[in-house]
């Protein structure tokens, strides 16, 4: 049996103000795997991880690689992974250490009982600078306390959906689906929880606030201004989700509900985005987007068109879309994009 329960991939890339912070909610348990993976930075970051390795040489691995992006730095950690489940954690965030105990506790039970789960689900905190925090919880959406299949999955509300802090997955799972995310692209986090999905068949819910999302810096990627200056990668994403999209009939009915929920809301956001963002090319995107769509698949485009989220974002005439700019700005607060 192997001995690593969890492998945790830490993409770190001109992190040293915070890195700290990170690792130390992390490091410990001996049955954990941490793997730093240095992304090219200029700063302090490269030092820091070969603090850590050289302080804790049996658990922390440290990869040094030329930048190429927080996707390129999540393949180099699962590449090298032994543990029996893999976790990311994004250097700026940290892991609550009762919840992470609990995590660990429970990984620890499938592997005494020989029992092979492909996912297991956990809520995650926006820890917000200077405002309330808020969290994500699947309560309404998943047994807690057993293994349950995609038949089971309750309905996911408008402001829920799964992002990368809240998975943890089993790693052959990641492996078979041949995940690749996309070097120099940001917002891959929606692939990383979408293309290895329709690869598993059982679950289990630990309902514990693990990930704490740190929310707040200038140049974060989910910075409203940041997101508006990166419009095409909101696109490049948006694209590559579409062609992961399982067919309908392939996937659990269930399952397959959460891929049209998750890709409502890429959608949308990245049709508003484009819009935000102006000029002629932007909004040709965004036309040539959804013409797409629906020249792959007349369904697809149809159901994503006539949710709530689809029309809002999709308003005719320049009066529309001043409603919907205005829209996204109280959805993001309201519904929950950032």
């Amino acid at each position: 049996m192997n001995s690593t329960l969890l492998s945790i991939i830490v993409p770190s890339y001109n992190s040293a103000d915070y890195l700290h912070r990170c690792l130390d909610t992390l490091v410990g348990p001996p049955d954990v795997e941490i793997i730093i993976v240095n992304d090219g930075s200029h700063d302090d970051t490269p030092l820091i991880a070969d603090q850590y390795r050289d302080l804790y040489p049996d658990t922390v691995r440290v990869i040094h690689k030329p930048n190429g992006g927080h996707g390129s730095a999540v393949n180099a950690g699962v590449e090298v992974a032994t543990g029996q489940y893999v976790k990311v954690v994004d250097s700026d965030d940290w892991l609550n250490q009762s919840a992470y105990l609990a995590l660990l506790a429970t990984i620890r039970t499938f592997a005494a009982r020989s029992e092979d789960v492909d996912v297991i689900f956990t809520n995650f905190v926006k820890e917000r600078e200077g405002a309330k925090n808020s969290t994500t919880r699947y309560t309404n959406v998943m047994p807690q306390g057993r293994v349950f299949e995609w038949s089971e999955l309750g309905q996911f509300r408008t402001r829920q959906h799964l992002m990368m802090h809240a998975v943890c997955y089993r790693t052959s799972v990641l492996r078979a689906s041949g995940m690749r995310l996309p070097e120099h692209t940001f917002y891959v986090d929606n692939l990383f929880v979408l293309e290895p999905l329709a690869y598993t068949r059982t679950a289990y819910y630990l309902n514990v606030d693990l990930y704490r999302y740190f929310i707040g810096r200038d140049d974060q990627s989910i910075n409203h201004s940041v997101m508006i200056k990166r419009a095409d990668q909101h696109l490049k994403v948006a694209r590559l989700l579409l062609d992961c999209m399982p067919k309908r009939g392939t996937v659990d009915d269930r399952l397959f509900s959460y891929y049209l929920h998750h890709l409502e809301i890429v959608c949308a956001i990245t049709s508003v985005i484009l819009l935000h963002a102006g000029g002629r090319d932007n909004l040709n995107a965004r036309t040539q987007l959804w013409a797409d769509i629906k020249a792959k698949d007349a369904w697809l485009h149809a159901r994503l068109r006539r949710s709530l989220v689809g029309k809002t974002s999709n308003l005719p005439t320049v009066a529309g879309r001043k409603i919907t700019v205005a829209a996204y700005h109280i959805a993001r607060r309201v519904v929950g994009f950032s």
